[in-house]
């Protein structure tokens, strides 16, 4: 078994601004060619926390190491191997795409050639559109060429903040393939920051939960997402009835609660259907059936607590 190396180690990180706390315990491990999904919601610290690991803010206690490294000791070693967007990219507007990236190669220090910058534009999708200037760019392409500006110093771990906030369905898409390009063909170690647990459940291969500043729950995406184990409600004619035909069968154990005209047991796949022959049977009518993960209902009450 190949070993796991770390490349990103928090530990028990506090910020405090005054008297408001913006983390209170948050404690997590990235993977040499994770796509470490970095998910919560709005206003959980996912922001506070990629600050302190990119040093743009410093935290009121805990520890960070990365790449074996404490951040406090070997700052500039460390973020010469990180390349990240923080919420969004930032151009020259009235430059060219081609423009603005040379500029920011010069700013980098590092000999980046013209090939290297015309390659960038064109894996991020913008072939064609380098003499554009930025202003005229979409949303989504601003976001590539912030992509294409990570890039440019080769680095082995890449921050994305919240990557796909405001963008259309296919800019969404395209992004996503951008970032599993990185993983697939270059073997990018990724923390992706989001707050919608659809995205992270396609791309990402480990993941954690923050909110109000803490860790709630971490570990693999396969796992924390088992599909076996569903949360489904069933909208039926006589909840009451509906009830206790349950309660009276071998899915009593499955029963969670009911609300209006909704029951919600959690059970199997399989079980959905047997379940709602036994319904029919008994002559209660089902008007419909929805099925979440139990993670998912995890999730969605932390966004609404």
């Amino acid at each position: 078994m190949k070993e796991e190396i770390n490349i990103v180690e928090v530990r028990n990180l506090v910020k405090y601004y005054d008297q408001f706390c913006a983390l209170e315990d948050v404690s997590f491990d990235v993977y040499q060619g994770d796509i470490f999904g970095f998910l919560g919601p709005n206003g959980a610290g996912k922001s506070t926390t990629i600050r302190t690991i990119l040093s743009l803010i410093k935290p009121t206690s805990g520890s960070i190491k990365l790449f074996g490294k404490d951040l406090n000791k070997h700052r500039n070693e460390i973020l010469s191997k990180i390349g990240s967007i923080v919420e969004k990219p930032d151009f020259y507007k009235y430059l060219s795409a081609e423009k603005n990236l040379e500029i920011f190669a010069r700013i980098s220090g590092k000999d980046i050639s013209k090939k290297r910058i015309h390659e960038l534009i064109e894996f991020v999708g913008l072939k064609g559109r380098e003499k554009d200037k930025f202003s005229g760019f979409s949303h989504g392409m601003k976001q590539r060429l912030g992509i294409a500006q990570t890039l440019m110093h080769d680095p082995e771990l890449i921050i994305l903040d919240e990557p796909t906030t405001g963008l259309d369905p296919q800019g969404i898409i395209d992004i996503r393939n951008l970032i599993l390009q990185l993983k697939s063909e270059y073997n990018k170690t990724i923390i992706l920051s989001s707050h919608i647990l659809s995205e992270i459940e396609l791309i990402a291969n480990r993941m954690i939960i923050i909110n109000k500043g803490k860790t709630i729950v971490q570990g693999n995406v396969s796992e924390l997402l088992n599909s076996q184990e569903l949360i489904v409600s069933f909208t039926v004619s006589d909840t009451a009835n509906t009830k206790a035909i349950i309660q009276q069968s071998v899915y009593a154990a499955s029963f969670l609660y009911e609300k209006e005209t909704q029951i919600f047991l959690q059970i199997t796949h399989p079980q959905i259907a047997l379940i709602n022959t036994l319904f029919c049977d008994a002559q209660i009518s089902v008007y419909a059936i929805e099925t979440k993960r139990k993670l998912e209902d995890y999730f969605l009450k932390l966004i609404t607590a």
